[in-house]
């Protein structure tokens, strides 16, 4: 049963994760509106049908907006009357950045303004949560550790990371001098059902069954975190729930704390998807960082977030997903799947 209290706004809620923590929230009984521009950065017909499953759920409406129009955004949160916002619209991809850099500084920078503006000027806000990313941490060799929110991030290596850590900066000087309480989450590599067609496990998946090449960039020396879906929206509603009481900026790693080589996550989805992949090897790309690993003690201690779902199952989730989605025959069904 819906409850009468105030709605939470989701931005890029036909996004990836924006459409999952969506889903979390009306289950368990809040109020939803949803916030996004279907852009064609990858193909729309995905993100369309990810709003269609919010669209049928009670309590869920949907603005097709761009975060980017100032005035509009200003106009939704006041009479919406929402004080919780869980803001992860952004221009999303490393490489796409090298191209096309505009696109990230009006989704990613404008568009964080117009949201910190339209939070500043609501009464009596409680909370913004804020899609950050573990690209603002540069580059370090695999062996080097566990990221720590406290470790230096003024070596970007791609202008899509410099987008994301000039929105901590700006949310920064936002909760200091407005008192807006804020959680910068910095997000390392989430993959699962319904995800991002510009992911590799994704984009592999399509080449394989099309009997295509993949390619492996950093030739296959690479490590990232990957971390499952649901337990990302773990951490998202967990924050949500526990705004900072002080004003100081909070910053939180959200991953899996359990890097995996590239060359295992390939292996573990030839065996998802039931097929072998031809292997091109590619030396590292712009923008690129060779690992990634979250130290993510600190989002445990405030909400208790803890990663429950391992690669193998995870990608295989993935797969019987693909195989209803696409209606393809060339991936077994889940319970015919040995993870």
């Amino acid at each position: 049963m819906m409850t009468d209290k105030l709605p939470t706004i989701v931005t890029g809620a036909a996004g990836f994760i924006g459409h999952a923590t969506a889903h979390r929230l009306l289950d368990r009984g809040d109020r939803v509106i949803g916030v996004d521009n279907f852009n064609d950065y990858y193909d729309p017909s995905l993100k369309e049908a990810r709003a269609a499953t919010l669209a049928a759920r009670d309590g869920f409406s949907m603005e097709r907006m761009d975060i980017a129009n100032v005035d509009a955004v200003a106009k939704l949160v006041r009479k919406s009357g929402a004080v919780r916002i869980v803001h992860l619209a952004a221009q999303a991809g490393v490489r796409y950045s090298i191209d096309n850099p505009f696109a990230y500084e009006r989704s990613n920078m404008r568009g964080h303004l117009a949201i910190l503006e339209a939070a500043r000027h609501q009464p009596d806000f409680e909370h913004l949560v804020y899609a950050s990313s573990s690209s603002v941490y540069g580059d370090r060799p695999a062996n080097g550790g566990a990221f720590r929110e406290t470790d230096p991030c003024d070596q970007p290596v791609s202008l899509y990371a410099a987008s994301k850590k000039s929105c901590e900066l700006m949310s920064a000087a936002y909760s200091r001098l407005y008192k807006i309480p804020q959680s910068g989450l910095r997000f390392f590599t989430v993959y699962g059902p319904w995800g991002r067609p510009d992911m590799a496990y994704f984009s592999f998946t399509n080449k394989i069954l099309a009997g295509q090449p993949i390619e492996i960039y950093g030739e296959g020396k690479m490590a990232r975190d990957f971390t499952y879906i649901d337990d990302i929206v773990d951490g998202i509603v967990g924050t949500l729930d526990n705004p900072p009481a002080g004003t100081d900026p909070r910053i939180l790693n959200i991953g899996d704390n359990h890097p995996v080589g590239l060359m295992d996550m390939v292996a573990t989805l030839e065996n998802a998807i039931g097929r072998k992949a031809e292997k091109i090897m590619r030396p590292m790309q712009p923008g690129d960082v060779t690992a990634t690993y979250a130290d993510i003690s600190a989002l445990n201690q405030l909400t208790g977030y803890k990663p429950k779902v391992m690669l193998a199952e995870g990608l295989g989730r993935f797969a019987e997903w693909y195989h209803d989605y696409f209606q393809t025959t060339a991936i077994p069904r889940a319970e015919a799947i040995t993870i």
